[in-house]
């Protein structure tokens, strides 16, 4: 693994901090779904072989990721905010509400918080927001790639559940043919129904 990846943990490990936790979110931008948070806490320097962006590796390559995160990782959690919340919140107070939620539930209590571009206000944890941290920070990238995998089995769920949009396929992104699904079925129950797209003058032009 890039030693260049460990830069961050490193300079939380040199202000005293033994137990920095990568965080970041999935799903701010799909139609439906829940915003999924991720928080990781890595051994410093361990190696975790395919440790990557998640949005440049294969779904395979997240999983066999996920397991050997999970499997090496002092801590791993997640926490989802549904489509009501993301409706009712807005997606600034969703996204804080998936950090917030997946530190909390870490197995071991974070002193550092290394954030994807964003910093969570109001915690008591001292923290740093990396800019393009799903990219060069390696706990950021975990957090990220287990974030991801989750995600993607709660859409292939609802898949099951909701047949006909295709959610196993675009997990919920505005995909032509998730867009198509729309304008013939309507939204379905997990849809962020307060999204442009489904206001009632836009699905009458065509989604």
């Amino acid at each position: 693994m890039r030693p260049k990846l460990w830069k961050f943990e490193r300079m939380a490990a040199d202000m005293g901090y033994q137990v920095v936790a990568g965080v970041d979110e999935v799903g701010m931008g799909p139609l439906a779904g829940p915003v999924v948070g991720g928080a990781v806490v890595l051994r410093i320097g361990d190696r975790i072989p395919g440790l990557n962006d998640s949005k440049q590796m294969t779904a395979d390559e997240r999983e066999q990721a996920d397991r050997i995160i999970r499997r090496r990782a002092v801590a791993v959690s997640v926490c989802a905010v549904d489509h009501t919340h993301v409706d009712r919140l807005g997606l600034y107070k969703a996204r804080i509400l998936a950090h917030a939620g997946a530190v909390a539930g870490l197995s071991v209590k974070a002193e550092y918080l290394l954030i994807d571009a964003f910093d969570i206000p109001d915690t008591p944890l001292p923290q740093m927001a990396v800019v393009r941290g799903d990219k060069v920070c390696a706990s950021i990238m975990a957090a990220s790639i287990v974030a991801k995998v989750a995600r993607d089995a709660t859409m292939i769920e609802y898949d099951r559940l909701y047949p006909g949009w295709g959610f196993a396929d675009h997990k919920g992104y505005a995909t032509p043919s998730h867009r198509a699904a729309i304008r013939r079925l309507g939204p379905s129950p997990i849809h962020r129904t307060s999204w442009a797209p489904f206001r009632v003058s836009e699905l009458a032009a065509g989604i």
